[in-house]
């Protein structure tokens, strides 16, 4: 039976279109997936995102343990810092991709919901004097995304949200409600993300929702946000066979911080040359929508496979994910992707698709 968030409820009262996403019930959308999109770009959006795995290292020997998990350099985060990296086998695929929040006393490791139980497993196989206690169904997630976000919430928080830089974190009264709050997100915008515990959760939201020009927003959204944003998608754009390095992700992968699962499997394949295909963007010359598992040719040869494809709102155009050969990767390479059985033109594009447009920022506030 597939597992519900704090806000189950308030999904259904304000006419979510529920669905099973990575084990969980949740809402794919309340309006229509462009509106909801437009208004994380424009104004703000809010988001459940509960779903997702939140899990405590303790103890003196959770830095170490970390290290040995994460792709990335953990020792270089300071108290209310946070840093993205990745879980790899020893075959250098990615388990999973993390977020890890460096707090007083511990750390707090945010992990994909269709992966925790997996990845519960795997972390606790390489622990070290390190205490790892799952704290998923005690606390909710609500990201509040977009240009207003910040704006809207600081007058309702004790903390000065505009001085967070991207990925601080800091504990916040909020409305009354102590929580964690972080300058972290999947959209490509400027966004907060709060971390009350299960039984504020519902108030939390409403309290969010009510905020001016705030639109509650579902998967659908949040997935064309974070393709504009060039965000891969665990389970989509990556999974265990595919490695750091052809993903695009090398610059989360900190060679020189020393021995961490995965590390020689990633330099085998930087001294063999590089991997033998890369995950690239791509934009449809006309609106075909390129899907998931959709073959990419050149020169009517089979060559890749789409991981990612969308009409993008924001752009207008459709936008996705591709793995191809390295000699095909090249900005501005011509493509031609299956589309209902026909062969579609596309072409290789820079990512992110989207940019934010760059706007004054007051004091303190960082991207």
């Amino acid at each position: 039976m597939a597992l519900r968030t704090p806000l189950y409820e308030t999904h259904v009262r304000l006419g979510g279109r529920i669905v099973e996403f990575g084990g969980w019930e949740l809402p794919v959308q309340y309006s229509s997936i462009i509106d909801e999109h437009r208004a994380v770009r424009s104004a703000a959006g809010l988001f459940d995102v509960s779903h997702l795995g939140r899990v405590e290292f303790r103890g003196p020997g959770a830095l170490d343990s970390l290290q040995g998990l994460s792709t990335n350099d953990v020792s270089r985060l300071d108290v209310g810092q946070a840093q993205y990296g990745l879980m790899l086998n020893e075959r250098g695929g990615i388990v999973d991709d993390i977020f890890v929040y460096r707090r007083a006393d511990h750390y707090l490791v945010v992990v994909n919901a269709a992966t925790r139980a997996k990845d519960l497993v795997w972390m606790a196989r390489h622990l070290t004097r390190t205490e790892m206690v799952d704290r998923t169904f005690e606390s909710a997630t609500l990201g509040l995304q977009g240009p207003a976000a910040v704006g809207l919430l600081s007058p309702h928080c004790d903390v000065d949200v505009a001085a967070l830089k991207r990925n601080g974190h800091a504990e916040a009264i909020v409305a009354g409600v102590p929580m964690l709050i972080a300058r972290t997100g999947y959209t490509g915008e400027r966004g907060i993300e709060l971390f009350p515990s299960v039984a504020v959760a519902p108030a939390v939201f409403d309290l969010l929702l009510g905020f001016e020009g705030v639109k509650p927003c579902g998967l659908g959204a949040r997935d064309t946000l974070r393709l504009e944003a060039g965000n891969r998608l665990y389970g989509q754009d990556m999974d265990e066979d595919t490695n750091a390095l052809e993903a695009g992700l090398d610059w989360v992968v900190d060679f020189e911080k020393g021995e961490f699962v995965g590390r020689d499997a990633l330099i085998g394949v930087r001294e063999q040359g590089g991997p033998r295909r890369q995950l690239v963007g791509f934009e449809m010359a006309d609106r075909a929508v390129a899907r998931h598992g959709a073959a990419v040719s050149s020169d009517g040869q089979t060559v890749g496979q789409v991981t990612s494809g969308s009409f993008a709102p924001s752009l207008e155009r459709v936008i996705g994910f591709a793995f191809v050969p390295p000699s095909l990767a090249p900005i501005g390479t011509e493509i031609a992707i299956d589309v209902r059985g026909r062969p579609s033109p596309a072409r290789v594009v820079d990512t992110p698709f989207y940019r934010r447009p760059r706007t004054i920022r007051t004091r303190g506030e960082g991207d």
